[in-house]
Formats: structure tokens, C-alpha cells, sequence
């Protein structure tokens, strides 16, 4: 599966954007989907996951209440609500597929995007 990340942008704290992540090639579904980001000089990280019918949902301490994750699989498509950004948000925003259970682990995950940077004056 092929995946391409976009919506990023720069926004102010307090605002909000959406990320969208278009897939193609192998079946869309049959992947558990997720977003990580990394800052600079820091390491990759989760934010969240999604199983492949959308029923299970998992975020990171730091992002549960603010972002929603959701997919429309008719669409091929992942994407990422972030509301009530913070400077600390900042980060280029990866989404990536797996077909394993571990969806809060990023080596589980075999298929990544490109990343789209995000960034979030105060």
C-alpha cells in the first residue's frame, strides 16, 4: 500500500487542522492505520491508531481529547482532527499501515508516508 500525507500547515495555538492520509494499491481495509510524528531532535512517536473497520481507536497521553482519528475506507482515506493545537505539537506527522496488533508500536508498522510538517506558533 502506497501512502501520501497531507493537510499539514502552520497554525497558531489554540486552532485546529486536519490531516488526511490517501492510500493506494493493496486493499486499504485490511490495514490498522495510524500517526506518528517526530520532532526535531527527538525521536518518532505515536499519536494515534485506528483498527481497519474503524471500531478500535487508541491516542497517546498527550493527544487524547484533543485529535480524532478516523478513516473512510470507501475513500482510501485516513485522517487526523487536531484540535486545540500547542507548541509542543510541532512536528512533522507521519501515517502509516500495519497488518499487526501492536498498533501504538511504530516498528510494527511496514508501510509509511511521506510526513506533512505541522507547526504551531504560541
Amino acid at each position: 500500500v502506497q501512502l501520501q500525507a497531507y493537510g499539514g500547515g502552520l497554525v497558531q495555538a489554540g486552532g485546529s487542522l486536519r490531516l488526511s492520509c490517501a492510500a493506494s494499491g493493496r486493499t486499504f481495509s485490511s490495514y490498522h492505520m495510524g500517526w506518528f510524528r517526530q520532532a526535531p531532535g527527538k525521536e518518532r512517536e505515536f499519536v494515534a491508531a485506528i483498527t481497519w473497520g474503524g471500531g478500535y481507536t487508541y491516542y497517546a497521553a498527550s493527544v487524547k481529547g484533543r485529535f480524532t482519528i478516523s478513516r473512510d475506507n470507501a475513500k482510501n482515506t485516513l485522517y487526523l482532527q487536531m484540535n486545540s493545537l500547542k507548541p509542543e505539537d510541532t512536528a512533522v506527522y507521519y501515517c502509516a499501515a500495519t497488518t499487526g496488533s501492536g498498533v501504538t508500536i511504530g516498528d510494527e508498522y511496514g508501510y509509511w508516508g511521506q510526513g506533512t510538517q505541522v507547526t504551531v506558533s504560541s
